[in-house]
This record gives structure tokens, sequence and C-alpha cells, in this order.
């Protein structure tokens, strides 16, 4: 072995890059969503994969779609929360944030009304999936789509020193 010195070598970046910082929080979003998107499908319409063996709409059914409407749920709140970074986040979005929420309580209570005593169907018999339920549901899903729309930063003109 010589005694040379060793050539300099160029230091190796071991600290995230700030541009790249929001990409793994963006790709656990989608992850999240198409996940929670597929889990809805399956409560929701379970003869598109041909696992229907009921005729109504049951327990079961209900849970798996409202657990999938929670992943929903969740990745668009990650993904719409990572586009604020660098910025403070304005009271809109919070209201934002919080219609996300109170949408989700509104179609698990409309959902499983008659699990809660306040369906058209009472505890003894099967729970039933009518109407009601779906109107309550889906003005749930639309106070959540109006919670995203909310928390979505559009360039205001006090948003203009976004980095």
């Amino acid at each position: 072995m010589s005694n040379k010195p060793l050539p300099a070598s160029t230091p190796v970046e071991t600290t995230p890059r700030v541009e790249d910082a929001s990409t793994p929080r963006i790709f656990v979003s989608a992850v999240t969503t198409f996940v929670g998107l597929f889990i809805f499908v399956v409560g929701a319409k379970p003869d598109l994969f041909a696992w229907d063996r009921s005729p109504v709409v049951g327990f079961v059914q209900i849970v798996v779609f409202l657990v999938g409407l929670a992943f929903i749920c969740l990745g668009g709140y990650i993904g719409l929360h990572t586009l604020w970074r660098g910025v403070e986040r304005t009271i809109t979005s919070d209201i934002g944030s919080r219609l996300v929420s109170t949408g989700y309580v509104i179609a698990v209570f409309a959902g499983l009304a008659d699990v809660f005593g306040m369906g058209s169907q009472s505890f003894p018999a099967v729970p039933y999936f009518g109407p009601w339920q779906a109107s309550g549901v889906l003005i749930g899903q639309g106070v959540i789509a109006f919670g995203f729309l909310l928390m979505i930063p559009f360039p205001f003109p006090w948003n203009r020193n976004r980095k």
C-alpha cells in the first residue's frame, strides 16, 4: 500500500431538498384516496366485482362504503393540506377542513341511522339503507366536497408571497 493521500471526494448531500419535501405526502395522499375509492366502490356497488350476496344493502355493506369514504376524506385532507406548505393557512381553509369532518359525521349518522335507532327500521329488524339514508349520505358527501373546495389554496392577493 502506498502512502498517497486519497483524492478529495465531493460531499454527499444528506438533507432533503426543500422542493421535494411535499412529494412523499402527495404520494401518500394519492394512494390513500385511491384505496379509499376502491373500498367505497366495493361497499357501494359490490356487484361490479361479482361480490354481491344480498338483494338489499346491509350493515356490512354500509360500513364498508363509510370506511372507504373515511379514507377518501383522509387522503384528500393530507393532499390539500400539503398544498399550503410554506404559507399560513387562511380561515377559509380551516373552515373547509372542519366541513370535511362535519360532512363525514353527517354521512356516518345518515348511513347508520337504523343502527343508531333513528332510522325507519328499529333494532331487531335488519338495517335498511333506504332513500332517506341515501339522501343523508349524499348531503354529507356534498358538505365534504364543499369543504375540499374551500381548502384549495387559490392565488388570492394575500397569498402572493407563496414560496
